[in-house]
């Protein structure tokens, strides 16, 4: 920071982990007139009271706290939503695909394939994490919809949003053995309930819908929740492909129809 300022310019510090210890730092940085640029959730989906005194120490530094990554990477969906607030529209429901990992997996399975063939193909192909829990359990797109929840206001806490994970329950604290790659031996583990998700998309197939692990803020009645759901195939997280994020915003000014960023 003081060689910074020795320059006559601003200190911009770039927390490129997902780790909590460089999120304990950020309010003593921004306080002090340093940009804190990261896509790391530890800030926006920690404790709330340590989340409301880094925003407070942003404005008192003078500084910017910039964590648009956190929820779309890539895809601005925060920046959006902060501008239809800044323009005085109410927003009323904010709901998407926040997960690329599961995105790409409720693309490709479809009726007549086996999710857990699904699961072990996008695990090839980088999608997720080397163990797929950490994708299908669900959390990092609880900790996105609490990012989102505490941007329209509301105080929560990410152990208060309900997540229905994909994880069978007898496979939560699953251990491989000795030697196994996790991920593999997982997948092998998965293949055991098929059969009950095969019900799950016959279901809605039958229907003409199809399914999406969507995460939800719902302003107007204070709800959150993260879970698998059915949409019509005429609904825009129907029209998803490969890997897309898709976020809708429903809103005073955007209604009946919302406004849909994707990518």
């Amino acid at each position: 920071l003081a060689a910074a300022a020795a320059t006559g310019g601003r200190a911009i510090i770039v927390d490129n982990t997902a780790s909590d210890a460089p999120a304990e730092l950020y309010e003593s940085w921004l306080a002090a007139g340093a940009f804190v640029a990261t896509p790391n959730k530890r800030a926006g989906s920690g404790p709330h009271a340590r989340y409301s005194s880094i925003m407070a120490a942003a404005r008192s530094g003078g500084s910017r706290f910039m964590y648009e990554a956190t929820v779309g990477a890539g895809l601005p969906i925060i920046a959006p939503l902060q501008a239809l607030l800044r323009a005085g529209d109410e927003v009323k429901k904010v709901e998407g695909i926040f997960s690329g990992s599961l995105s790409y997996i409720f693309n490709t399975w479809k009726p007549g394939m086996k999710l857990s063939e699904v699961v072990h193909d996008a695990m090839s192909k980088g999608f997720t994490e080397p163990d797929p829990r950490d994708d299908l359990s669900g959390t990092d797109v609880a900790r996105k919809v609490t990012i989102l929840a505490r941007e329209l206001g509301m105080k929560i806490e990410l152990d208060e949003v309900p997540v229905k994970s994909l994880v069978p329950a007898a496979l939560q604290d699953w251990q491989p053995k000795a030697g196994e790659k996790v991920g593999e031996a997982f997948v092998r583990e998965l293949a055991a309930y098929d059969s009950e998700m095969d019900v799950l998309i016959s279901e809605a197939e039958a229907a003409g819908e199809v399914l999406r692990f969507v995460g939800s803020v719902d302003a107007a009645n204070g709800k959150v929740s993260v879970q698998l759901g059915r949409f019509p195939k005429n609904h825009p997280f129907a029209g998803t492909q490969f890997a897309d994020n898709i976020v809708a915003y429903d809103t005073k000014w955007y209604t009946p129809r919302p406004l849909v960023v994707q990518g």
